[in-house]
């Protein structure tokens, strides 16, 4: 009762709760409007980026309407070869540097950890390396 026989403490409350929930349904909606923006944002960098994969993809796509071109790929990728031709086929020789590192274990030490050691690794996420 104590606020009705002050009109002054009553306007006052009012006004701060009335500025209180304008401001809060002003907040929310501008996070929104950010957020939105944002995806906007990512979704142009997005067609963007589709836009120049398709672009290319085109490309190609118009470069294998060209006889040179199918005979290239042919060629290369599944060795085809004309009439009259003769193809080759050339091997690396035996004991080249894939074929050993094959052979071969790795030379790399083995390091004598103690379980304390292999604990600290565990916790730490050092033995994902």
């Amino acid at each position: 009762m104590s606020l009705l026989r002050r009109p002054g403490a009553l306007v006052s409350t009012l006004l701060i709760v009335l500025m209180g929930a304008a401001f809060f349904t002003q907040v929310v909606p501008y996070g929104q409007i950010v957020d939105s923006r944002r995806q906007v944002a990512e979704a142009r960098q997005q067609l963007s980026d589709l836009e120049a994969e398709n672009s290319s993809l085109r490309a190609d796509v118009e470069a294998l309407q060209t006889p040179g071109e199918i005979e290239k790929l042919a060629r290369e990728k599944l060795g085809y070869v004309l009439p009259g031709e003769t193809a080759f086929v050339v091997l690396d020789p035996p004991g080249t540097e894939g074929d050993i590192a094959e052979q071969e274990p790795s030379s790399e030490p083995v390091e004598d950890k103690t379980w304390v050691d292999e604990l600290w690794e565990f916790l730490s996420g050092d033995d994902l390396d």
